[in-house]
């Protein structure tokens, strides 16, 4: 949706909620894609009243804002305090609105990205290829209905098919050429979360219809519908080849496996929706991130958190662990996990420790996202104040930072690790080339 101006955008989103609210009684979904058309979204702006940041869940609300409080123009490069250096920065564009998502292929140099203009499209980023020339993957509408924003997007493990969730609440299978190869329709609410199996076999969603569904990745016909949640399931994923967790706005996470018609395990203790679930490399330990301001560890093993992170002062948006520790290409590094909350800061937590063992302070707006490389080294954070840091993990410096041309709601690093891209609310995407 075309936003004029701040104030427009925060009356038009109280109206939708009030009117959603009256409609359903359901909580706004969690993740950064909701749909264009406020009178679709479902309800809860009572908690990020839409002013100087952006209301969780509502990218045109989001763009308002940040039009509204420009940050000002800061240096492209810090003085360097570390060992990267940014040798290339390209913008890709062509989306017509928003890029709420990107994912690099976990095999070549190709990026897939997913905007509010019902696309997805793939990047080949390669040497030598005209990189401004994306495949566009076209979410068509049913008879009648208007295209809707793509949510989500899963590359499966060869790289060779990339899998894209809608609001429209259909999942789709693309090859890696940009051909549609199957369509999942069972959902009867916008896709939140999608994510391969391990395997690369099956495929597990999570909707507003507050549902968990695994699908056959082959027939695309349905194993399962998990019926757990009494709100929107949020995010899902997988612990192993047939057991995943899921988290839904009604502040439950379950455990679930295939075959079982209740839950394996059911954790409780946060206060507000639960916004993103992540299993550690060794898949023992469950992180999970609130609009309660915590974060919690869950073992499989125990009923009650095994930790509880709390120096957060507003919402955590998401989280990510380290690739490090048992279990990961990089066993020897401390395993850690990171946060990012809408106080405009990252937090690093030493989970065995159960303390806090960084705060990364430089954004000055909500920070939607955060990757760490693969090789466990740095971290990137990207935020509606339009700047992506990049820190050091192990002292927590800031080491480089570039300002994008609009706010960033994903950050993403290629497999080798010397490329992070950004989606912007500019519709673009933002491509950064390391040295280190």
């Amino acid at each position: 949706a075309e936003v004029a101006a701040a104030a427009a955008a925060a009356s038009a989103a109280a109206a939708a909620a009030a009117a959603a609210q009256a409609a359903a009684q359901q909580p706004q979904q969690q993740q950064q894609q909701p749909q264009q058309q406020p009178t679709q979204q479902p309800q809860q702006l009572q908690q990020q009243p839409v002013k100087e940041e952006p209301v969780k869940g509502d990218p045109a609300g989001a763009a308002a804002a940040t039009a509204a409080a420009e940050p000002e123009a800061m240096d492209e490069d810090l003085p360097p305090s570390g060992s990267v250096e940014i040798t290339n920065v390209e913008t890709l564009t062509g989306h017509e609105n928003e890029v709420f998502i990107c994912a690099w292929s976990p095999t070549q140099l190709l990026l897939a990205s997913g905007s509010g203009d019902a696309t997805a499209r793939i990047w080949d980023l390669s040497p030598g290829v005209d990189h401004n020339k994306p495949l566009v993957l076209r979410h068509q509408a049913a008879a009648g209905e208007k295209p809707k924003d793509v949510t989500t997007l899963d590359w499966n493990p060869d790289g060779s098919l990339l899998a894209s969730g809608s609001y429209d609440g259909m999942a789709r299978v693309w090859t890696k050429e940009g051909t549609l190869k199957l369509k999942l329709e069972r959902h009867k609410g916008p896709i939140f979360s999608l994510k391969w199996s391990k395997k690369g076999d099956m495929l597990l969603s999570g909707s507003v219809d507050k549902t968990a569904i695994v699908w056959d990745a082959k027939t695309g016909d349905v194993k399962q519908q998990f019926e757990f949640h009494t709100a929107p399931t949020l995010d899902v994923d997988w612990r192993n080849h047939n057991t995943f967790a899921t988290c839904s706005t009604d502040k439950h996470i379950h455990v679930c496996k295939i075959g079982d018609d209740k839950p394996l395990k059911t954790f409780t203790g946060h206060e507000d929706e639960v916004n993103a679930i992540r299993w550690d490399p060794q898949s023992k330990l469950l992180a999970s991130c609130s609009d309660d301001t915590t974060a919690k560890v869950w073992s499989i093993t125990r009923d009650e958190c095994v930790h509880t992170f709390d120096a957060h002062k507003k919402e955590i948006y998401t989280i990510k662990w380290s690739p490090s520790g048992l279990g990961s290409a990089n066993p020897n590094q401390q395993l850690l996990l990171a946060t990012a909350s809408f106080d405009a800061t990252v937090k690093l937590w030493d989970v065995e420790a159960g303390g806090l063992k960084h705060s990364l302070e430089a954004h000055t707006e909500p920070v939607y996202s955060v990757a760490f490389s693969p090789d466990g080294k740095l971290v990137a954070s990207g935020s509606f104040d339009k700047v992506l840091h990049i820190w050091n993990v192990a002292d927590g410096t800031l080491i480089r930072s570039h300002e994008a041309d609009g706010g960033i709601f994903e950050v993403c690093w290629s497999k080798s690790g010397d490329k992070v891209a950004a989606s912007t609310s500019n519709k673009s995407v933002m491509v950064l080339d390391l040295r280190r």
